[in-house]
């Protein structure tokens, strides 16, 4: 499966960004693909480019899918406050009719980054709900780089059976750097582009930064890999 954290295409989300830059790329797998939009998609009104290049896939900005024994969470986090109570409350009823024992969310804006953009503190209550649900992963982007935190609660406190979050901002824009490192930030990288690679198991989960070859990278130093167990 490919997860989409948003910004998916630059600069504005159009249709015709999406059919004729990331269609020939990246939509070569469009139907294994699970997307997620940015604040570049809502560049175009009501984020009609992202819809309706994904149609169904992106299932009205959230959604819940399964992969092997993993509950995955799809989120907007670019609503205003109405509608995102309305998806506040599918998301404690989806986790509630669907008891896991692994569970990972993604969205677009980090609630923790020690990048330019910083923390986004909108989407606090998802994270406070997925941690009270025992979840495992929440994957973002936005800030162009790639971090790794240690699991944390919803407070940014460390929690051993907290949530890990990895921000994965290094689909091939311009690199940022980072600014002030937060407390519970392991590894910091905004020295090359790639994908974070997830295989989720029965009970855990391994993850590796992948990352891209072309004039002159890889550069030279380890990418970021490790594992981690269900709660």
């Amino acid at each position: 499966a490919v997860l989409l954290l948003g910004d998916n295409t630059y600069p504005a989300g159009t249709l015709a960004e999406f059919t004729g830059c990331y269609g020939p790329t990246w939509g070569r797998f469009k139907e294994r693909t699970l997307p997620a939009p940015g604040n570049h998609e809502y560049y175009t009104a009501g984020a009609r480019g992202y819809f309706d290049y994904f149609g169904k896939a992106a299932a009205g900005g959230y959604y819940r899918v399964q992969l092997g024994s993993w509950q995955l969470y799809s989120l907007d986090s670019n609503l205003a406050p109405g509608p995102a109570a309305v998806q506040l409350a599918w998301l404690k009823a989806e986790l509630a009719a669907n008891p896991s024992h692994c569970t990972l969310a993604y969205w677009h804006h980090p609630l923790y980054s020690s990048g330019g953009h910083g923390s986004m503190p909108n989407m606090r209550a998802a994270w406070e709900t997925l941690h009270a649900a025992g979840a495992e992963v929440v994957l973002s982007g936005h800030d162009h780089d790639y971090e790794r935190f240690a699991p944390q609660d919803g407070a940014g406190n460390f929690a051993p059976r907290g949530v890990r979050q990895f921000v994965a901002g290094t689909g091939g824009a311009f690199l940022t750097p980072f600014l002030l490192p937060l407390a519970n930030s392991e590894v910091r990288d905004n020295s090359r582009s790639g994908v974070l690679r997830l295989r989720l198991h029965d009970g855990g989960y391994d993850w590796e930064f992948l990352e891209a070859e072309y004039e002159g990278f890889p550069n030279g130093n380890a990418p970021d890999r490790g594992e981690g167990k269900c709660h």
